[in-house]
């Protein structure tokens, strides 16, 4: 790619714009432990929230400033109330009890705000800005304007726009951040503003803060940078407000992968992040997302997969490895012998070619069981069960001969819900016939599968099932056939299966004695004989 590219600053604000956002609830711990991250990947600015608007963010920077951070956390806030002198203004007063280095301050750049949101004059909004900076220059070290609804500002009123800019620098900010606040502008119009915006206030550096509502909050933070940004503001996964905000597991890797920017990054550590993030908020990892989502480089269709295992660049822009990720081949009714071939060596199995008569009677199993609703994309236990059983690699470790659930409502001082299950298996020359209760049907059935077994397995007891989902196939009404996919784990893994019936029970039941069967193998378990 030649040179490095130009060191483009980046600024994090997950913990404050990020936390606005629908569902995301961050307690004091979560918001210490992902700076904590972010400071690890190397970001620029940690903006910690807004001292002062709440008692989490005031205890956050109360306890953020006891520890070891490389980057630069930032306290966050408005310019000074109208009618308020700077001395004696809360907002700015918090900003400075946060004690950080570094301030971010925001002021309206649409004269549709100051009229209509402040009740204010023109005149009198940018003397809000200026002195509001000038004061907190004379503080701290580092002072960032957010000019709020720029871009909207400068269509509707260029010269005012730009006049609020001209007051930061007049207070001393050290770097003006140019805000597609409410997320509504054209890559090519906020590209066209840019650089007129660039041209006019000439060597002060900016940055660049766009939301999501379009659906081109990356697009247009790539196109700053493009015209002379020397930041850019986003968060982990993009959450944030309505739509979110730029997605910065988005814009690190096309910053420095793709325009040959230079940043702090640890870009290998992205996906880690990633994960991280939306654990702490409880929201399911995106599996679509660019670069770091689970089928970011997952192949299904037989052709592709044949072509990368020859040459990755085939049908990959990246080396997965650099952005912390990794190629995934897929099983389903599209996949040809290299995938299985493939799939195989991703589980260990090595020497097993193509032309195989196994591979063939696997393809054919595979893609019957989809053509009945089985789905293996989420469920690769299943399908290494399956795998390594056409190859026999697979001890019988017990037979399932049947079940029965009876699910009740029961009246013990007030309704409530209970199950009992009665399943039959037979462990090698032992047949056992176990009763369990539980809190539904499948709870109880788990509850009797495990008491059945465990006497001769006792490592199952460590079973935990930790996600359940159904999802209704072909057919009408309650006849429908369903499919079931269960996520597990024990001490040391995590891994899911799946069963397809017309009764939602069975499909479980199979799913669940799959999940037995794999924990067995992968602990190499020797079956009773």
């Amino acid at each position: 790619m030649g040179e490095p590219g130009p060191r483009i600053s980046i600024y994090d604000t997950t913990l404050r714009d990020g936390s606005q956002g629908e569902g995301v609830l961050l307690s004091l711990e979560d918001k210490l432990h992902i700076a904590k991250r972010l400071d690890d990947l190397g970001v620029d600015f940690i903006e910690g929230g807004w001292p002062g608007a709440n008692p989490k963010d005031s205890a956050f920077f109360q306890k953020a400033r006891h520890l070891d951070f490389k980057s630069r956390l930032t306290a966050f806030g408005s310019t000074r109330r109208f009618g308020i002198r700077v001395e004696e203004d809360p907002t700015l007063q918090g900003l400075l009890q946060a004690q950080t280095a570094t301030v971010t301050i925001f002021g309206k750049a649409w004269d549709l705000h100051v009229r209509e949101a402040l009740g204010i004059t023109e005149g009198e909004n940018l003397d809000l800005i200026r002195d509001s900076i000038e004061f907190l220059k004379s503080r701290v070290d580092t002072v960032l304007f957010d000019a709020e609804h720029f871009f909207d500002g400068f269509k509707d009123h260029p010269e005012y726009a730009l006049s609020v800019l001209n007051a930061a620098r007049e207070g001393g900010a050290d770097l003006i951040v140019l805000c597609d606040t409410n997320g509504g502008t054209m890559v090519a119009e906020l590209s066209e503003i840019f650089s007129k915006t660039f041209a006019a206030i000439g060597s002060m550096p900016m940055g660049i803060h766009c939301h999501n509502d379009c659906g081109l909050a990356v697009a247009n933070s790539l196109a700053a940078v493009s015209l002379g940004a020397v930041q850019v503001q986003g968060t982990v996964n993009g959450i944030g407000e309505r739509c979110g905000n730029a997605n910065l597991m988005t814009v690190i890797p096309n910053l420095m992968l793709k325009m040959g920017m230079t940043t702090g990054i640890k870009v290998r550590q992205l996906r880690t992040l990633s994960r991280f993030v939306d654990e702490r908020i409880n929201r399911s990892p995106r599996r679509d997302q660019p670069f770091v989502g689970m089928s970011a480089f997952a192949h299904k269709g037989g052709i592709h997969v044949s072509a990368i295992l020859k040459d990755g660049r085939t049908y990959e822009h990246i080396d997965p490895e650099q952005v912390g990720n990794q190629r995934r081949i897929l099983i389903s009714e599209q996949a040809g012998r290299s995938n299985l071939v493939a799939k195989l060596a991703d589980y260990g199995i090595e020497g097993v070619e193509g032309s195989d008569p196994r591979l063939k009677e696997l393809l054919g199993e595979i893609k019957d069981l989809e053509h009945q609703g089985y789905q293996f994309d989420g469920a690769e236990a299943s399908f290494e069960l399956r795998a390594r059983r056409a190859l026999g690699q697979v001890p019988v470790y017990f037979e399932t001969e049947g079940f029965r659930v009876i699910d009740e409502r029961r009246s013990r001082g007030g309704l409530e819900m209970g199950a009992e299950a009665t399943v039959k298996v037979k462990v090698g020359t032992a047949q056992l016939h176990l009763v369990g209760e539980g809190a539904g049907p499948v709870d109880a059935l788990h509850t009797a599968l495990l008491k059945a077994l465990e006497g001769f397995y006792p490592e199952i007891e460590h079973m935990k099932l930790v996600d359940y989902k159904v999802r209704i196939l072909q057919g009408e009404g309650t006849k429908a056939k369903v499919r079931v996919a269960i996520e597990w784990q024990d001490k040391v893994r995590q891994w899911s299966t799946v069963g397809v019936s017309d009764h939602i029970i069975a499909a479980s039941y199979d799913a669940m004695v799959e999940a037995v069967n794999y924990k067995l193998f992968k602990d190499n378990t020797p079956s009773v004989q």
